[in-house]
Parts: C-alpha cells; sequence; structure tokens
C-alpha cells in the first residue's frame, strides 16, 4: 500500500519512518517553508526499533493516488494542516488519525469518506526538522478496523492491533493521557513527580467515570497497571508544548470529559483544576 504523512512531527516522522524502512511507498506532506528545511531523510534514534535512517520523498501535495493517509498533525493544527489534503485528492483512500482526543474523527468524516480511528501509545518528539527521539519503552497502535494496514504496521515492527469497538478504544486512550497529561502540564513535573497527586489520581477517576458513562468498555485494572507502570520519566506532549511556548492542545484533551460529564452529571473538579492550570502556564 502508498502512504503518505500528513504531520511529520514525533508521531508521523516515527511512523512514517518505520514504515519507509520496511520497503513500503512513504510520501511526507509539507507545507513549502518545512519542504525548504527537509534534508530528505528522516532519522530516528528509536527505544524500540533502534535507529533508523531512510530516505523519504515529501512534497507540498498530493500528486498521486495513495492507499492510507496518517493524518498525525496536533489539534491545534489540524484545519491548517487539512489543506495539504483536499477531498478530491485523498479520494478513497483510507485515513487514519492519530491525534490526542476524540472530537477529530467526526470532524474528518464531514470531509472524508473512509476514516478509520486509531490511537498510538508512545512518547515521541522532533528534536530537529526530520530528525525525531523516541524515548518510551512501548510504542503500540490500535485501530478500529484496517485490517491490511494493521498487517503492514506490524511488519514495520511497531506492535499494532485491530479493535471493532472504536468508542472503547478511543475513550482508552483518552482515559491514559487526560490525567498524564494534564497534571504533568499543570505542575510542570515527569509523570513520577505527580503520580501521587490527589488531582492526577481524581482526574483519573474521573475520565474513567466519563468514559463508562458514554457507553466504553474500559480494563480499569489494565489501564491503572499502565499508568502506575509507565517511565517516571515520562513527560507528555501538552507539557513539552507549554515549556517551547506553543499552544497546548488542551480543548482536544479535556472537552470531551468536561462535556461528557455535564452530560452525565458527572463532577469533574480535578480535570477541571488540573486544566485551569494548565492554562495559567500556558498564558
Amino acid at each position: 500500500m502508498r502512504h503518505a504523512i500528513l504531520g511529520v512531527g514525533g508521531i508521523g516522522g516515527l511512523v512514517g519512518a518505520a514504515l519507509a524502512r520496511a520497503g513500503v511507498p512513504v510520501i511526507l506532506l509539507m507545507r513549502s517553508e518545512s519542504l525548504a528545511r527537509y534534508g530528505g531523510a528522516l532519522s530516528v534514534e528509536s527505544a524500540v526499533l533502534g535507529n533508523l535512517d531512510v530516505d523519504v520523498p515529501a512534497a507540498p501535495s498530493l500528486e498521486s493516488p495513495i492507499d492510507v493517509l496518517w493524518v498525525t498533525t496536533k489539534a491545534t493544527q489540524l484545519e491548517s494542516a487539512l489543506e495539504l489534503a483536499p477531498p478530491r485528492s485523498v479520494g478513497a483512500a483510507t485515513v487514519v488519525p492519530l491525534l490526542n482526543g476524540i472530537d477529530h474523527v467526526a470532524r474528518l468524516r464531514e470531509r472524508y469518506p473512509k476514516v478509520v480511528a486509531g490511537a498510538i501509545r508512545v512518547e515521541s518528539e522532533r528534536i530537529a526538522p526530520g530528525r525525531f527521539r523516541q524515548t518510551s519503552p512501548f510504542l503500540r497502535i490500535d485501530l478500529a478496523g484496517g485490517k491490511p494496514i494493521v498487517a503492514e504496521l506490524r511488519r514495520a515492527g511497531i506492535d499494532a492491533r485491530q479493535s471493532d469497538d472504536e468508542l472503547s478504544l478511543l475513550w482508552e486512550k483518552l482515559a491514559f493521557l487526560a490525567p498524564i497529561a494534564l497534571a504533568t502540564g499543570a505542575l510542570d513535573r515527569p509523570l513520577g513527580g505527580v503520580r501521587a497527586d490527589e488531582r492526577y489520581l481524581g482526574c483519573l477517576d474521573e475520565v474513567i467515570a466519563v468514559a463508562r458513562a458514554e457507553g466504553a468498555q474500559l480494563d480499569e485494572k489494565a489501564l491503572r497497571e499502565l499508568a502506575m507502570n509507565a517511565p517516571p520519566d515520562l513527560k507528555s506532549s501538552l507539557q513539552r508544548d507549554i515549556d517551547a511556548g506553543r499552544p497546548p492542545e488542551l480543548d482536544a484533551i479535556v472537552g470531551p470529559i468536561q462535556r461528557g460529564g455535564h452530560a452525565h452529571r458527572i463532577p469533574v473538579p480535578n480535570t477541571n483544576e488540573l486544566a485551569r492550570l494548565v492554562e495559567a502556564r500556558a498564558d
């Protein structure tokens, strides 16, 4: 299959490099200013995949048919990035978003005919144009469908799994991500420094309660064990965005929890407090 990557940051660069190393055709979609800084190759230091150095072409637009479009932008950059992938160019390709949050799936389905929801668990960042570092001991992608895509990811060395329950897939990712992102971003500490904080623990309880009220089936024990066993030096992308002066993906992460809490009359005071602190730090 032919793949295009929209959003060549920590996630897109990692996925694109892994697929390209496995011999899969990959094209990177970049704006002209980013394209001018790109040297034609992706270099990745990965705790899971090893070191990758692979030539990957880039272009400002799609000029030939593709089978898969990976949408790996920040939630705050989604709308502007979509200009590089107009529906007429994407055609019948399967669109796979790996964004934080939940709301983006409905937005993409307004634009493209075939969207397969996805979630990724990884800590990866872009350290320079074309250079990426993936430090977490885990790299996993879950897709709500897309069996051939899952197979290609596995051949590329990525732990990829297929699920028939899109709602649970998205909420499970958010239930893991949101407490970590909000607490590390609000308190400016790595995960080990917030894991015992009552606001982090309360936020985890709240998002699990909202997810279940929304109809998601979560393995709460596995979720809590995953959060407890995650590396203590883990920093969230939201935290790194604040540190770098970039707008954090706050609404994408906290919005579904707050709206769901309101709809189901579930109080989310810890989530609200952490979001308030994130806003204060970002300002």
